[in-house]
This record gives C-alpha cells, sequence and structure tokens, in this order.
C-alpha cells in the first residue's frame, strides 16, 4: 500500500490529510474507504469527487480517523450506476455501494438483509458486465449488528445467503474463484460495501491449514461465505495482494474462544500460511509479514494492548497496522485482520 510505480497502490491518509488534499491530488485517486465515530460524510463528500465509503468505525490506536485511498493511473473515469458510485482507469474498477435494509420488506423467503445484499452484489455484477471489468479482486463489506438474530437467523448468515444468490444469479462461482473479502460489524448503519476489479484473472489463494470458507459444513449457516483466504494480482510485472480478513480459525473450528492473545498468534500463523502460498505462485516472492499494511478488527477494546504486543512480538518491528472497533462474523472470535501489500516491477522499485 506504498506508493509505487504499480497501476494499483493504496495509501492511508489521516482524515484531516484526505480533505485537505487539493483537487489535482484527486485526479488520480480511484476511491477511498474511511473510517470515523465521527459524522463526517456530509463534509467529505462537498466538493469531492472520488468515490468515498465512510464507516462508522472508531479507531482505537493514537491517531485520527483514517481514510484508505486506492490509486489508479493514467486518465480517470467516474460515474454512478444505480446505488453504485465508482471510478476506473484502463485496468482497474473501485466501487462503493450503500443500501438500507429499511428499503426492503421482509418476504416469505428473504429478510431485508438478504434482500439488501442480493441487490448490491446484482448491481455490482451488472456493472462490471456493463464496462467488462469481468475479474472480482476484493470486497470490503461492512453490516449492522452482524451477531445479532433476526427471522430466526443470524444476520451474518443471511447476509451470506443473499450474496450468494446473487452470485448464482450472474453465473459466477462461489467456490474456488472468488474474491478476497471482509465482513464485518457496525452498531448501526446501511449495508456498507466496497469493491476492487479488474480485466485481469487474479490467482485465488487458500491456506493449508483451513477449509476454505466456501466449503465449510452446514453448522456455519445454510449458506457458506463466498470468498478467498487471498487473492494475487498481477498488473504487468507489478504484483499486489489482498489477505482476506483473517482470524483463529484452523480446518474451520474456532480456536482458543476465551485467550485473545492465543487468538492473535494463531490469527497471524494463518497469515504466515498464506503468504507462504501467495510467495509460491508470485512471480517475484518476498512477501513478508514485516511488508504487509495490516487493518485488525477489535471486538473489546480493552483488549487493544494485548493484540498489538502479541502483533509487534511476531512481525517483529512496529507493524504497519491500524486498530479499529468492529464485531466478528463469529461470536466467539475476538479479533480478525486482513492485510495488504504491494510488489512494484524490480524497474520501478523505491525504497
Amino acid at each position: 500500500m506504498r506508493d509505487t510505480a504499480s497501476h494499483l497502490h493504496g495509501a492511508n491518509l489521516s482524515m484531516s490529510a484526505f480533505l485537505e488534499q487539493p483537487a489535482q491530488w484527486q485526479n488520480s485517486v480511484l476511491g477511498a474507504i474511511c473510517f470515523s465515530a465521527d459524522a463526517v460524510e456530509s463534509r467529505m463528500h462537498a466538493g469531492m469527487e472520488v468515490p468515498c465509503m465512510c464507516v462508522p468505525m472508531q479507531r482505537l490506536d493514537a491517531g485520527e480517523s483514517i481514510c484508505e485511498t486506492w490509486h489508479g493511473s493514467g486518465q480517470l473515469t467516474q460515474g454512478q450506476s444505480g446505488d453504485i458510485h465508482y471510478r476506473h482507469d484502463e485496468g482497474v474498477l473501485f466501487g462503493v455501494i450503500t443500501l438500507s435494509e429499511t428499503q426492503f420488506e421482509a418476504g416469505a423467503d428473504k429478510t431485508p438483509l438478504q434482500q439488501a445484499t442480493e441487490s448490491a452484489y446484482r448491481q455490482v455484477f451488472a456493472l462490471l458486465d456493463t464496462l467488462h471489468y469481468p475479474y472480482l479482486f476484493r470486497f470490503w463489506n461492512y453490516i449492522a449488528d452482524i451477531n445479532a438474530h433476526s427471522f430466526g437467523l443470524e444476520r451474518y448468515r443471511q447476509f451470506n445467503l443473499g450474496r450468494q444468490d446473487a452470485f448464482l444469479a450472474h453465473g459466477r462461482d462461489v467456490v474456488g474463484n472468488v474474491p478476497a473479502a471482509c465482513a464485518l460489524g457496525l452498531a448501526q448503519g446501511p449495508l456498507t460495501i466496497a469493491f476492487l476489479a479488474g480485466r485481469v484473472a487474479p490467482l485465488n489463494i487458500e491456506n493449508p491449514r483451513q477449509i476454505s470458507a466456501y466449503q465449510y459444513p452446514q453448522q456455519y449457516g445454510p449458506r457458506s461465505p463466498t470468498f478467498s483466504r487471498a487473492s494475487l494480482v498481477r498488473l504487468g510485472q507489478d504484483e499486489v495482494l489482498f489477505i482476506s480478513g483473517t482470524a483463529s480459525v484452523v480446518g474451520h473450528a474456532t480456536l482458543h474462544p476465551a485467550d485473545v492473545a492465543a487468538q492473535t498468534r494463531e490469527t497471524m500463523t494463518n497469515i504466515e500460511a498464506v503468504l507462504a502460498e501467495a510467495n509460491r505462485l508470485a512471480n517475484q516472492p518476498g512477501f513478508d509479514l514485516a511488508s504487509l499494511h495490516y487493518k485488525v478488527y477489535v471486538r473489546h477494546p480493552t483488549d487493544l494492548a494485548q493484540i498489538r504486543a502479541e502483533l509487534e512480538r511476531i512481525v517483529g518491528i512496529a507493524p504497519n497496522a491500524v486498530y479499529l472497533q468492529a464485531d466478528v462474523c463469529r461470536r466467539d472470535l475476538l479479533l480478525e485482520i486482513e492485510a495488504t501489500a504491494a510488489r512494484p516491477s524490480i524497474s520501478g522499485q523505491r525504497d
């Protein structure tokens, strides 16, 4: 996520820096995901053309609210399709969509959240078909009350039903060739989704320590989650690695349900296993823990010190990490970590 010669790269900016960037800076920005507990959406959108998703999530570590910005190259084109705001260059498209569940009425077979999720994903697939960006790299999903039950089913499981319904309706694979993703819980707010897609097929990576999420047994819901453990995207000679939300799961079971330090260690062991698979497939092996940019979702703010200490001990240096308060998709998971890294071509490498 550092500034490289890659066709696609990301950067984290403080909220104030993001809002103060000159208009010319926007010309290279595909889109942004801003995490803030404050109501800043109207301020951010005022005079800003960049598609921006606002996630009402508190940053726990020292520092102000953060914006994850994704940059493209060359001439950017922007637009709106249905509820989606998007921007793209010749090779990569970034989009955001928010849908309120109040737009949908509970039906005999589909809950409002399930319908909102299916509608959002159907809109995404239709846009990508129209603009010819067929390959999904990464999804970010944020859902209110993810662990709550309504209509007789946990809300995360309702989300998985709606997501897979849309994949199937558009003839998309629901096993194997699926994008990296995360799904985190918010205290309140609409269904909020951002995504990156492109014109080159990513390499979808699984973790040998885990059953693939799309093959989970039915005890985790009527439909399995539709995501891969990571996606490795090759853009020319450059490579970008998207590691999905990762937690203390081995096989398909949660380990260390009441021990946040042990969960942190298990999560990082899983990330190391994904890195080993990525390096096996990469044109330029060399992804390591120190090169990753981490987003750490923490269920209980009081656990921050333990999680941070473990992460720093394992990485060996002060990791490039942002810590956010969020609910995780299983009640017994105390944290989830996602990560990103970019490796530019040797000729374009920078310090």
